[in-house]
């Protein structure tokens, strides 16, 4: 008996061309989806934020929106924070979810929608998610398969990788430093 391989919907999406455009596409919940375009705040964040967490350890690399493969999911987060051993001499897509995922939410995204793809993630192997709101100045998190807590003002948020006494305020500098 023959048998004919059908590409499943993330692999067809996999193959599209301009799914590497900036904003990067995502493809989530059966459907692409187009990142929001950052803000000005947004992007600071992000880059302080990555080059923060990478000078404090050695052990975890953080990266800016890299494509992973968690089927049937393909998120792109904010920040992607792996194990530097996970990290291959092969250049892609992060093959599994993030140990630690950080979204900045925009503020015309929809929050459920960034807490689906989070909670994807976390029952995928993630151990460590953030979802930072900067109109609000909070700090969602998630350890493992625990119910979030909600961060703010001078709380120390949880990290790995040994990073110390992040609290939420200076998080929230970030978006003004240059």
């Amino acid at each position: 008996m023959e048998t004919i391989a059908i590409a499943s919907p993330l692999d067809t999406f996999l193959q599209q061309p301009n799914i590497e455009t900036s904003p990067a596409w995502e493809f989530i919940h059966g459907q692409a989806q187009q990142k929001t375009m950052p803000t000005l705040f947004h992007s600071r964040l992000q880059r302080n934020l990555v080059n923060t967490i990478n000078s404090q350890t050695q052990t975890y690399e953080a990266i800016q929106e890299l494509r992973c493969i968690v089927p049937p999911l393909s998120p792109v987060p904010d920040i992607t924070v792996v194990k530097s051993d996970r990290l291959t001499e092969v250049d892609g897509p992060l093959k599994g979810a993030p140990d630690w995922l950080i979204e900045i939410r925009s503020p015309d995204q929809n929050t459920l929608e960034l807490q689906n793809k989070i909670l994807h993630c976390l029952i995928n192997g993630t151990q460590l998610a953030w979802l930072i709101d900067i109109q609000r100045k909070q700090i969602w998190v998630w350890e493992k398969s625990e119910l979030p807590l909600i961060y703010s003002v001078t709380d120390i948020l949880p990290t790995l990788g040994n990073i110390s006494n992040l609290t939420v305020e200076m998080i929230m500098a970030m978006t003004q430093q240059r």
